[in-house]
């Protein structure tokens, strides 16, 4: 009895987290030592319940290059999710976990050029989170805006 009990306990459980924390999308994310606000992104993914990897290199840019990240799309930190999407800047989970479940046509990479206040990493009390967009670019590099945010939330 106390057995099925445990059992039926785990399975109602299971089915009550959130989708995100039941499917563990894995992170690799290579950044600068000396920048403070990659290092609130990467909590935010994990925060977001992404396995990260966290690796402090001395220059990005080699990992930017196997990426394929166009040179106008560039931030301060760049990352893999699920082995093939390429990210760059301070890229939201929600935009993360959206362009994953939509894979919309031969999109390999998202990016948040700058670094506009409120986004994940970004924020500064007392100011309002700007509104930007999220950039998707193909393996050609032609990139388009793909999705328009406002701090970690959609706009």
């Amino acid at each position: 009895m106390n057995a099925r009990r445990i059992l039926l306990t785990t399975a109602l459980v299971a089915l009550a987290a959130p989708a995100h924390a039941q499917r563990r999308e894995s992170a690799e994310v290579w950044r600068d030592p000396h920048c403070g606000c990659c290092g609130g992104w990467v909590e935010h993914l994990r925060a977001e319940g992404f396995a990260v990897t966290d690796r402090v290199v001395p220059t990005v840019a080699p990992y930017r290059r196997m990426l394929g990240t166009p040179a106008d799309l560039l931030s301060c930190h760049a990352g893999r999710v699920a082995g093939w999407l390429a990210i760059d800047g301070h890229v939201p989970a929600h935009a993360i976990r959206r362009l994953l479940a939509e894979r919309p046509a031969g999109v390999v990479g998202i990016a948040v050029p700058a670094m506009p206040i409120g986004t994940p990493g970004m924020e500064v009390p007392g100011r309002e989170p700007e509104v930007y967009d999220v950039m998707a670019w193909r393996a050609d590099a032609t990139h388009f805006a793909w999705l328009r945010m406002r701090g970690a939330d959609p706009a």
